[in-house]
């Protein structure tokens, strides 16, 4: 059997594609940038950053140190809490491709301060990397709550469900002008559902709406 190279590695990585859990970045000039995609594999799957290739695949190559000092200023001055990583150097075709492995992170939501100074999160979908809604910040709030939160059936709660099984999802506004309630309200029961797996958020038209599970 043949081993593999890096030069298969890497390419094997490449022909992947940018996904989910995998982005390519053909260099590193704004720590706060990149401080978003590590917020968005944190708050979602983990995922991997192959630093030195374009968006079309070819391996540009970079300076290793540089890149690494980026990444680091990235994850630990502009992501809260800290983003813990791992790196891989490796040479393909006299190049030197950087690999930086983040991992889900445990505590939830992770931060990422942009130019002004506002912390805002971040979640990964498809290759995209998209700011977080009220309301998944209000399932990291109740996940992250020590207390039992039991779920109380009402109106409310019915209403919800109604609204979900007439139409095939629903936007928060849309509830919350159906609903007659406040936005804190709608976010707060949202989130519940969510967390009691009968919910689940979906981005269409770039836009979070939420259906049925």
């Amino acid at each position: 059997m043949k081993s593999l190279t890096n030069t298969d590695f890497i390419h094997a990585l490449i022909a992947e594609g940018e996904h989910q859990q995998q982005d390519f970045k053909f260099e590193i000039s704004d720590a706060r940038k990149i401080a978003k995609t590590l917020s968005a594999f944190s708050n979602t799957d983990g995922g991997r950053l192959l630093i030195g290739v374009k968006d079309n695949g070819k391996i540009a190559g970079v300076r290793s140190d540089e890149e690494i000092y980026m990444i680091e200023a990235a994850a630990q001055m502009y992501c809260q809490p800290q983003v813990n990583y791992e790196t891989q150097i490796v040479k393909v075709e006299g190049r030197t491709v950087l690999i930086v492995q983040i991992d889900e992170s445990d505590v939830k939501p992770v931060y990422a301060k942009d130019e002004n100074g506002k912390h805002l999160a971040y979640l990964r979908v498809k290759d995209e990397n998209i700011l977080a809604t009220p309301v998944h910040l209000r399932v990291w709030q109740q996940e992250g709550s020590l207390k039992d939160d039991w779920m109380q059936y009402t109106e409310k709660e019915q209403l919800l469900l109604d609204l979900l099984q007439n139409d095939s999802f629903i936007s928060l506004n849309r509830y919350c002008r159906k609903a007659g309630i406040s936005r804190r309200a709608a976010e707060h029961l949202l989130a519940k559902f969510i967390r009691y797996d009968i919910v689940e958020p979906t981005f269409e038209n770039h836009k979070f709406y939420f259906k049925l599970k």
